[in-house]
């Protein structure tokens, strides 16, 4: 599709998003193939421009039913100003295939949260890298390294540590954030609470009061404020349902209730779309949901 009839096919959708088919996920054993051959990345689609530079912020929480995490008191307070997703579902179960599909647009064929070595160059960390976007990704409980420090921290919820076997400098503790935020958020920050404050292990009601604390520190600062876009999502459903919500919050104040389907291609595809990066995996496949942000 041109550029012309992308953009009033957005229009006219209001941005909405749908979701194609998935590209082809490669074997477990392709993988080890490819890692032991140093095989290069695969190509990508070509990318979309971007005429500036927003700043996005994604924060990634646990298996609460759309239902249950809406309700909560602070999700409750942003409803009037929010893009609230009520179509959004899992890509797979558990989580760490989730977490692979956010940042590299497929699951790897992993249906475990098991700790695997993935090829490097082929997640947004490395696009963002290569095409000199600032980024930087916090880790709660993270305190002794992305591989090896113990819960409440959890490596399954860490998807930058597969790609290659190790994490970029990039991945720091959350201890960082706060220094940070005052002296300036990067272009791209991910941010990963730990097993308690996502709703994992304490729920809903305890991630609700950690978003309330930390979402209203995002939204007041003057990067965020000036072209800020900032993303919750929730990996699953309870349960291991597929059903889970999804809340993105512009400087912008756009709030409307998003029935389209959507997953994790469509928000990956959406920060590829939002920084002018070509298309991993099944992004390519994916309507990202910037046109709802203007």
């Amino acid at each position: 599709m041109g550029t012309a009839a992308r953009a009033a096919l957005l229009a006219m959708l209001v941005g909405a998003c749908t979701q194609g088919p998935a590209a082809a996920i490669p074997s477990t054993a392709a993988i080890a193939g490819a890692i032991a051959s140093g095989i290069a990345p695969l190509p990508l689609a070509g990318p979309s421009s971007s005429p500036a530079r927003p700043e996005v912020v994604v924060i990634a929480m646990e298996n609460t039913a759309p239902q249950v995490a809406l309700a909560q008191p602070y999700l409750v307070s942003l409803a009037d100003r929010a893009l609230v997703f009520s179509s959004f579902r899992a890509v797979a179960h558990p989580s760490l295939p989730n977490y692979l599909a956010f940042t590299s647009g497929q699951t790897w064929s992993i249906r475990d949260d098991g700790y695997y070595v993935l090829p490097v160059g082929r997640d947004l960390g490395a696009q963002l890298t290569a095409a000199q976007i600032p980024w930087r990704a916090y880790m709660e409980g993270m305190e002794r390294g992305c591989l090896d420090s113990p819960a409440p921290y959890a490596v399954k919820h860490n998807p930058f540590a597969y790609y290659g076997g190790a994490c970029p400098a990039n991945v720091v503790s959350f201890g960082r954030f706060a220094g940070d935020l005052a002296a300036g958020l990067p272009a791209f920050t991910w941010i990963t609470p730990d097993l308690c404050h996502d709703g994992h292990d304490c729920g809903p009601a305890t991630a609700d009061r950690w978003l309330a604390t930390i979402v209203p520190q995002v939204i007041a600062s003057p990067g965020w404020a000036r072209d800020g876009v900032l993303i919750l999502v929730w990996d699953e459903g309870a349960g291991g349902q597929d059903e889970a919500p999804l809340v993105v919050l512009s400087s912008r104040g756009k709030a409307a209730t998003i029935d389209t389907p959507s997953d994790a291609y469509t928000v990956l595809a959406t920060i590829e779309e939002l920084f002018g990066l070509p298309r991993l995996g099944a992004a390519s496949q994916a309507m990202p949901f910037t046109g709802l942000l203007h």
